[in-house]
């Protein structure tokens, strides 16, 4: 891979670009791009730029990042490299897909493929599900035909990939004092229901994804101990597997329980791209491995048809001591070009 790549994705771990905070990272890749010899276009700290014409292929990679573990034993905004592996914060996720999207980008922007219009996105808010990310390029872009979305999946292929929704839960009772027997407990009912949530299985079973995964990871109530009270929260994590949208999740659930659910977001659904869609079938003739990611990324902002693809494990991403390895970006720069060289 040549050392002008290894070098930025140095720059980028160096440049601090925590979800909501990108505009020095965004600025940055945006003079080297323009040195590079592109004309990247910018609204907020979102970049994009394109080369040829014709139908529509969007390769996207985010740029910003998670805060770091405080576990990290290595400077997280460090950029070391050992000569075979580059440490430091979003390395892993998302600086491995960002550099082998931006080489094969601007190979393809001197030698435009025929009949193909290539555009490369490099957005923010990507790990907040932040709205000043991907959703607002999407207008800029135009009709997308169908997109790459660049995340670590180990060089597989995710057709498909699990949504999210989180319910603020409110279950109401009775104030009361505690050592007599008077009020409602609004605790009891809330483990009632939680209880009732977990036990809860939806019929629908993806061949990805599998089953729709709740989890309940947050609960609070009470003021003092001899009060008994009136109100608990807590809050609902809901993977949904493509079968069921976020609102048909949310209307079977409600009248299940006693407590009162609120969606903060139905917007991030579950996707999926069916199997006899060429890039897929690009992939499985490359010999690429197929699956169903459990992770969210941009895939559940694209109406196109869309796939993630992408240098690096998810594991790694969010850890301390990141790190992705340099021939990894290498096999995801060249199995990049061949699905869309071969692909058009």
């Amino acid at each position: 891979m040549d050392t002008k790549y290894i070098t930025l994705l140095q720059r980028l771990i160096q440049t601090p670009s925590i979800s909501g905070q990108e505009d020095a990272v965004c600025t940055m890749l945006q003079e080297w791009m323009t040195a590079e010899g592109c004309t990247p276009h910018r609204i907020g700290n979102n970049l994009w730029a394109e080369c040829g014409q014709g139908e529509t292929i969007l390769l996207n990679a985010h740029i910003d990042t998670v805060k770091p573990a405080a576990s990290y034993t290595r400077d997280p905004f460090g950029g070391e490299c050992d000569g075979t592996t580059i440490y430091g914060l979003g390395a892993n996720d998302d600086g491995g897909s960002v550099i082998a999207m931006l080489a094969v980008f601007l190979e393809l922007f001197h030698a435009p493929l025929p009949g193909k219009r290539v555009v490369l996105a490099l957005t923010a808010e990507e790990e907040n599900s932040g709205r000043n990310g991907i959703e607002l390029v999407l207008p800029e872009i135009g009709t997308i035909d169908y997109a790459i979305v660049g995340e670590p999946t180990s060089l597989k292929m995710a057709v498909a990939e699990r949504g999210l929704m989180v319910l603020d839960a409110v279950a109401h009772g009775k104030a009361g004092h505690a050592a007599r027997e008077e009020g409602v407990n609004a605790l009891y009912i809330a483990l009632d229901d939680i209880q009732t949530l977990r036990n809860y299985e939806f019929e629908k079973v993806s061949p990805f994804l599998g089953k729709v995964k709740m989890t309940t990871t947050m609960i609070e109530a009470g003021t003092q101990h001899n009060v008994v009270p009136d109100t608990c929260k807590f809050v609902v994590d809901i993977r949904s597997n493509g079968l069921y949208s976020n609102e048909e999740i949310h209307a079977l659930l409600q009248p299940l329980v006693q407590s009162t659910l609120t969606p903060r977001s139905t917007r991030l659904n579950a996707t999926s791209t069916p199997i006899e869609t060429a890039i897929v079938q690009r992939a499985k003739a490359l010999g690429i491995p197929l699956y169903g990611s459990p992770t969210l990324s941009n895939m559940a902002l694209l109406s196109c048809p869309k796939v993630k693809f992408g240098p690096g494990d998810s594991a790694r991403s969010h850890t301390a001591d990141e790190y992705i390895h340099i021939d990894e970006i290498q096999q995801a720069i060249t199995l990049l070009k061949k699905l869309l060289i071969q692909n058009s």
